[in-house]
């Protein structure tokens, strides 16, 4: 398959907040990400490449695109960055990175806090790749359930959230900083149900078959 998942490290993290930048105005400073990949030992993050731009040696300039709303961090104060130039000729392994993404386990808990796509490589199913491959972690590490917050306004995410099990088990009000708005609070069902599993598993051969298929 021509994309690839891989444990997020401090070579990726100038990649990953040139991304977050473009995909939310709100974003965490590189001392947050750098905290969690060396203190936080609950943290999981990950980088999802594309195998052709390291293959072919390539180099990607991230221009400006349409950008997400902010989102709240429980960990980390917002700061509002303003936007800046991309980083110009990155190296193929930090060019290669299309998006991101992490949870927390808390006790038996995967806390999904964030998922963020290059705008230019959106609605190619990699979002719902980064998903899957949280919710594999989650089985890894001995999670019985994953959790997030979306949008209220968020009809997409919510959609992709509820096709993998998640359902609405209550509302974060005013979550969101930029304009208050309120937060779905959604959770799976226990994950090592042999009903979840078997859906679970059948949706990713799907995701997996159609990514190959490109």
């Amino acid at each position: 398959m021509r994309y690839v998942i891989d444990p997020m490290t401090m070579a990726d993290v100038p990649r990953v907040i040139e991304i977050e930048r473009l995909a939310y105005p709100s974003t965490w400073p590189p001392s947050a990400y750098r905290k969690e990949l060396q203190d936080n030992r609950w943290a999981h993050y990950i980088v999802l490449r594309d195998k052709h731009i390291l293959d072919n040696g390539q180099t990607a300039l991230v221009g400006p695109s349409e950008q997400e709303k902010p989102r709240k961090s429980r960990l980390f104060p917002l700061s509002l960055l303003p936007n800046r130039p991309a980083i110009s000729n990155p190296v193929p392994e930090l060019a290669a990175i299309l998006g991101f993404a992490g949870l927390w386990l808390m006790v038996d808990e995967a806390h999904i806090t964030t998922i963020a796509m290059h705008p230019e490589f959106r609605r190619l199913g990699l979002g719902e790749f980064l998903l899957v491959s949280l919710i594999d972690i989650a089985y890894e590490i001995g999670a019985k359930w994953v959790t997030l917050e979306v949008r209220v306004s968020n009809y997409p995410a919510q959609s992709l959230y509820r096709k993998y099990g998640f359902r609405e088990a209550g509302v974060r009000h005013r979550y969101y900083s930029d304009n208050q708005e309120d937060a779905l609070i959604m959770w799976t069902d226990e994950i090592h149900s042999t009903a979840y599993k078997e859906k679970f598993t059948e949706l990713k051969s799907a995701l997996f078959q159609s990514l190959a298929d490109r």
